[in-house]
C-alpha cells in the first residue's frame, strides 16, 4: 500500500466516469530491494518491478512497500486474451517501457493525492494510456517462439496495413486479400489463429482510434466516426457503448 495511507488498498485516480465496473489491478514494489508480495509469496518483486491482475488482486498481509493501483478496463485498448494467459503478470521494472510505466507509477503512490481536478484527470488518463501500451508490449512479447514462420509475419504484415488504411470506409476482407495476393478464406484463418476475426480487429483498432481523437478534440461524433472508417452514425455509437460501457459523447464529455 502506498506510504502514508495505510487505510486505502489503491493509490486513488480521479478516473473518468463510465464503463461496466471492471478494473485491471497493478502492484509496483517502491522499494529499493527484491521482496516477496507477501510471506510465502511466489511472486518476488525486484526493486521497481510491476505485477498485473486481471481479477482483484488477493486479501492478506502484502508487503507494504507494493503500491497498488487499479484501472478502469473501459480506458484499456487491450484484448481480454492478454489477461486470461495468466491470472498474474509478472513485469520486470528494470528497462525498456516497463521501466517508465514503473517510474511514473511510483512517482504517483509517492506524491499528494490533492491535484488540482485537471491536472489529475490527465494524469489518470496517461497513466492508462501508458498500462494499455505496457500490457500490449506484453502480450506481443509473450508470443509464441515460432515468430519466425511465415504466417506470423504475413500476419503481422497485414495488421500494419489495416492500421495505416483505418480511415478507408472501403476497406474489407477482399480488399486486404487482394492487396497482399492472398485468398479470403486463407485471411480469415491468419486472424483465427490469433484467436479473432478479421472484422472483430478492424472494428477494435478503429474504436480505439476514435476514442483516442474524441478525447482531445471537440468534433462531433459523427465526424469522428466517418473520419475512421464508420458510415453508419448509429452503428458506431452502438457498437461504442457495447465495446466501453457509454456512448462517445459521454465518453467526449467525461474526458473533455
Amino acid at each position: 500500500m502506498p506510504r502514508g495511507d495505510r487505510s486505502r488498498p489503491f493509490v486513488e485516480m480521479p478516473w473518468p466516469a463510465g464503463g461496466d465496473g471492471r478494473h485491471l489491478y497493478l502492484g509496483v514494489n517502491l522499494s529499493d530491494s527484491s521482496l516477496p508480495l507477501r510471506p510465502g509469496s511466489p511472486h518476488v518483486l525486484g526493486p521497481g518491478d510491476l505485477l498485473v491482475w486481471g481479477t482483484v488482486p488477493p486479501a492478506g498481509d502484502v508487503a507494504e512497500d507494493v503500491a497498488f493501483f487499479r484501472v478502469p478496463r473501459f480506458l484499456l485498448d487491450v484484448p481480454e486474451e492478454a489477461l486470461r494467459c495468466a491470472p498474474v503478470i509478472r513485469v520486470g521494472g528494470g528497462h525498456g517501457l516497463a521501466e517508465c510505466v514503473s517510474l511514473f507509477l511510483s512517482a504517483l503512490a509517492r506524491t499528494s493525492r490533492r491535484r488540482d481536478p485537471t491536472v489529475g484527470g490527465r494524469l489518470a488518463l496517461n497513466t492508462a494510456d501508458l498500462v494499455a501500451l505496457l500490457l500490449t508490449e506484453v502480450q506481443e512479447s509473450d508470443r509464441p517462439g515460432d515468430l519466425a514462420d511465415p504466417a506470423h509475419e504475413l500476419l503481422a504484415r497485414v495488421q500494419t496495413h489495416i492500421r495505416e488504411n483505418l480511415a478507408d470506409s472501403s476497406m474489407s476482407p477482399d480488399s486486404i486479400a487482394r492487396a497482399h495476393h492472398i485468398s479470403v478464406r486463407y485471411l480469415h484463418k491468419l486472424f483465427r489463429t490469433s484467436g479473432t476475426t478479421v472484422g472483430a480487429w478492424i472494428r477494435q483498432h478503429r474504436l480505439a482510434a476514435c476514442r483516442l481523437e474524441l478525447r482531445r478534440r471537440r468534433r462531433s461524433v459523427a465526424v469522428v466516426a466517418q473520419s475512421w472508417g464508420f458510415t453508419s452514425p448509429s452503428h458506431f455509437s452502438r457498437v461504442f457503448r457495447q465495446t466501453y460501457g457509454l456512448s462517445p459523447k459521454q465518453w467526449q464529455n467525461s474526458v473533455l
